[in-house]
C-alpha cells in the first residue's frame, strides 16, 4: 500500500464524516501521507487533523479519533492496513499489514515504469511561458512531464501565465555551439540542470562523467543497469521475469510476514530490504511532490536515494544463487524487488528525460 493509497483512504473518510455531519466542510482538497516524525509510531502519518481543527470546533486529537473511527467501521478498514492509532497532539498513524509489502513490489511489477503516475492533480492546468534560457527551459519541460504524470493539463504555450526561474548557468554553458550540452552530452547536462535545486547554482564540472561511486548520477544509472543484468544473469539459471513476478510470490503467501522470508534471514538483509521498500512506498509521493512544487531536484534526490538503498540491498541479499547453492523462491522474490527497484529508477530518469542505459 503506497502513500498515495493511504491518502485517499483518509480523504474517503474525511468525506463520510463531513456527509454524516459529524464534521463540518468543507472536505479539504488533499490529505498529505509522509513517514512519522522522529517519535512517530508505524509506518506512515498524517498530520489532517491538526489542519481541520481550527474550523471544526473540536480539537486535534478528536478530529482524529472521529476519522480513525470512519477508516475502521463498517469493515472499512483495507486489508493491508493493520492497525490505525492517534498520537500526540492529533496524528493519524498507520501501521501496515505483514503481505503490505509484498503487494507493493506486486504493484510496481504490475505498473512498471509508470508506478507512482496518479490523478493526484487532476483538474489542475499550467500553462508555461517558453523560456529564454537553458536550465529555465529544461527545468519547465521536466514540469510539465511531472504535472501529466499527476493527471494535470499541462503545457508550454506563448504566453503562458506561469514561468520556472531557476538560477541560470553561465553563458558559456547556455544554449551556444560547445556550451553544456555538447560537453558533457543531454544525460549528463541535465542531471546537472535538474538535480540542484532551483535556488542553487548547478554544478557543471566535468566530475559529472567519472563512472564512480562518488558520482551520485553515475550510481543512478549503474544501479539500474545492475538491475537489468540481474535478470539478464537470472534467465541463465531458469529465474526468468514471470517466475520473479508470480511464483516467487504465490510460494511468500504462505509466509507470515515478509521480514521473516528466507529471502531476508539475516539482521543485515533486513534492514537493507526495509531501506528498499521504504524507497519504493515513497515513491508515488515523490513524484507528486516533484510535480506539486515545481522542483525536479526532489526526484532526483529520491532516485539517489532509490539507488543506494537497491545497490546495499542486492550486496546483502543476492537475488541469485550463490556458490552452490540451487535457484529457489528466495531468489525469485529478491530477483522480483530487484526488478522492483529497476522500474522505479527507470520511470524517474524517464521523467527527468535521461536515458536509462542496459548496459554501463
Amino acid at each position: 500500500m503506497t502513500p498515495a493509497d493511504l491518502s485517499r483512504t483518509v480523504l474517503d473518510a474525511v468525506r463520510r464524516a463531513v456527509e454524516d455531519d459529524t464534521l463540518p466542510g468543507p472536505v479539504p482538497e488533499r490529505v498529505v501521507v509522509e513517514r512519522p516524525r522522529p517519535g512517530g509510531v508505524g509506518d506512515y502519518a498524517s498530520n489532517v487533523a491538526l489542519r481541520m481543527a481550527g474550523r471544526t470546533g473540536f480539537t486535534a486529537r478528536e478530529v482524529a479519533g472521529i476519522l480513525r473511527a470512519e477508516i475502521v467501521r463498517s469493515g472499512a478498514l483495507h486489508p493491508r492496513i493493520a492497525r490505525v492509532e492517534v498520537t500526540g497532539p492529533g496524528f493519524l498513524n498507520f501501521t501496515l499489514a505483514d503481505d503490505s509489502h509484498g503487494e507493493l513490489v506486486r504493484t510496481v511489477l504490475k505498473a512498471g515504469t509508470g508506478y507512482g503516475h496518479g490523478d493526484a492533480l487532476a483538474g489542475t492546468t499550467a500553462a508555461f511561458a517558453p523560456a529564454d534560457e537553458l536550465r529555465a527551459e529544461v527545468w519547465t519541460e521536466t514540469v510539465v512531464r511531472l504535472l501529466r504524470s499527476q493527471g494535470a493539463t499541462a503545457a508550454v504555450i506563448p504566453g503562458g501565465t506561469e514561468s520556472c526561474r531557476p538560477v541560470p548557468v553561465p553563458a558559456a554553458d547556455g544554449f551556444a555551439i560547445g556550451g553544456l550540452f555538447a560537453r558533457l552530452g543531454p544525460d549528463a547536462a541535465r542531471w546537472a540542470l535538474l538535480r540542484a535545486a532551483a535556488h542553487d547554482h548547478p554544478h557543471t564540472g566535468d566530475e559529472l562523467l567519472v563512472q564512480r561511486e562518488s558520482n551520485p548520477f553515475f550510481r543512478v544509472r549503474y544501479a539500474y543497469a545492475r538491475t537489468r543484468a540481474l535478470a539478464r544473469n537470472a534467465a541463465r539459471f531458469g529465474i526468468t521475469p514471470d517466475e520473479a513476478e508470480h511464483t516467487g510470490y504465490e510460494e511468500y503467501e504462505e509466509h507470515t510476514a515478509y521480514a521473516e522470508y528466507e529471502a531476508y534471514a539475516t539482521p543485515h538483509a533486513a534492514t537493507t530490504t526495509a531501506m528498499l521498500l521504504t524507497a519504493l512506498g515513497d515513491h508515488p509521493a515523490a513524484l507528486e511532490a516533484a510535480a506539486r512544487l515545481r522542483a525536479p531536484d526532489r526526484l532526483a534526490r529520491h532516485l539517489e536515494h532509490t539507488a543506494e538503498a537497491f545497490l546495499r540491498f542486492q550486496e546483502t541479499a543476492s537475488p541469485l544463487p550463490v556458490g552452490d547453492e540451487k535457484p529457489s523462491a528466495a531468489h525469485r522474490s529478491r530477483l522480483a524487488l530487484a526488478e522492483a527497484a529497476g522500474a522505479v529508477l527507470a520511470g524517474g530518469l524517464s521523467l527527468l528525460g535521461i536515458d536509462a542505459p542496459e548496459h554501463l
